[in-house]
């Protein structure tokens, strides 16, 4: 009887696990590309290349500071950013993800993550993964939080409209992008330190960016908590191998909860995908109604390419910034100093 609860569980499992590979390998190929015609505008704007090259809006996804001065700005003169309108369009698509659908954008569509997910699968075939106990886990937890908290006061709380509008006529906000770009092109010898020690400590603790520091990644968290999505568990059903939770990128204890509401939950889907019984977990909805497990990255995807295409159609994901504008700025990009 066990046996044939597993079989059509395996096929499910398999399923799931490729499709969140593929969807995740798709995004980052398309920040890789994105990011190499950057680079060969940025050399054209120089007058390093001849050939122009179009600047991809898809960079400005990596200027979340960036996107969230934008979103403060927007709901506060429903004016939408011209500079780096991208960035304040894929903030948004984010952050109504998150509402809707739980972290789906940490874990179906964020490179970072995948490649934290990555690091992990290595880490776990090398046995360098350790478990951090609760009383060391549980304050770096919350270092994330802190960041959130800080970035919060800093922008929501300390800049006012004037502030705003003063910091996005800077020449540093129209260079930003290109600094992001030297940030990885020409790095420091402290942007390589930070980077060695951030990708070491993968090695040891589960997704150590996402999991301690990220502050995006806690904001989502916290609106994803109230969210209407979810994963239940059948405590009649499950057998307590507790599969779910080595699995799990948040590190929740998924066979402890009948329902797993915590932030941590990417809505990856990794503990569905791995459960042996069938039906055992599943999405459910705020009031206790199931739904395929299909229809949460479905959502995720079709949200987010709605917010894209939105921002197409009204003018609000190609920067207006002239190419000249451009021209005479980029090549002083890394002399210029946030104000």
């Amino acid at each position: 009887m066990r046996s044939r609860q597993k079989e059509p569980a395996d096929r499910f499992r398999i399923d799931l696990h490729t499709l969140r590979l593929l969807v995740q390998s798709a995004f980052l190929l398309t920040c890789l590309y994105a990011g190499y015609r950057f680079y060969q505008f940025y050399q054209w704007t120089l007058g390093n290349s001849a050939t122009f090259v179009a600047r991809p809006p898809a960079v400005e996804g990596f200027l979340p500071i960036s996107g969230l001065v934008s979103l403060k700005r927007f709901l506060l003169t429903g004016i939408y950013d011209r500079i780096h309108p991208a960035a304040l369009t894929l903030f948004i698509a984010a952050l109504l993800i998150a509402i809707f659908f739980r972290k789906g954008f940490c874990g179906w569509i964020c490179p970072v993550g995948f490649v934290s997910h990555v690091v992990e699968r290595v880490a776990r075939r090398l046995k360098m993964l350790l478990t951090p106990p609760d009383w060391l886990d549980y304050p770096l937890l919350s270092l994330k939080y802190l960041l959130l908290a800080f970035f919060s006061w800093l922008i929501l709380a300390k800049m006012d409209l004037a502030a705003i509008e003063a910091f996005s006529s800077t020449p540093y906000n129209l260079v930003v992008d290109a600094r992001m770009l030297l940030f990885f092109i020409a790095p420091t010898t402290t942007t390589i330190w930070v980077l060695s020690i951030l990708v070491g400590a993968s090695f040891f603790l589960r997704n150590f960016w996402c999991r301690y520091l990220c502050p995006y990644g806690a904001l989502m968290g916290i609106l994803a908590w109230f969210g209407p999505l979810r994963i239940s568990r059948d405590e009649q059903t499950c057998i307590n191998c507790k599969r779910c939770e080595k699995v799990c990128p948040g590190s929740i204890r998924v066979a402890e909860h009948t329902v797993v509401t915590n932030p941590e939950c990417l809505g990856c889907l990794e503990c569905v995908a791995t459960c042996p019984v069938s039906n055992c977990l599943q999405v459910s909805t705020y009031g206790g109604g199931k739904l395929p497990a299909w229809l949460l990255p479905l959502g995720v995807l079709a949200l987010f390419f709605i917010v894209w295409a939105v921002a197409n159609i009204t003018g609000h994901w190609q920067s207006a910034i002239p190419l000249e504008i451009f021209k005479s700025y980029y090549p002083l990009a890394d002399q210029m100093g946030h104000p």
